[in-house]
């Protein structure tokens, strides 16, 4: 199912969006650390909205699958 591929390619993205933040405030954690906490931060949220994205893809599926069965 496409949604499955897209909550897990947003998931992706968002992993790869806080470990970037992550890197970045280590290697200089005065430089810009607000603005590394709002990403963070936005990663996170990306992050839950993907999954919730997967669970309700998969409830949908579940569902499907009891009324054809």
């Amino acid at each position: 199912m496409q949604a499955h591929a897209i909550a897990a390619a947003g998931i992706a993205a968002a992993t790869a969006r806080f470990e970037a933040s992550a890197r970045r405030t280590a290697a200089d954690p005065l430089a810009d650390l607000a603005g590394e906490t709002v990403e963070r931060m936005g990663a996170e949220l990306a992050l839950k909205a993907n999954v919730s994205v997967l669970k309700t893809a998969d409830e949908m599926t579940g569902t499907l699958l009891d009324m054809l069965a």
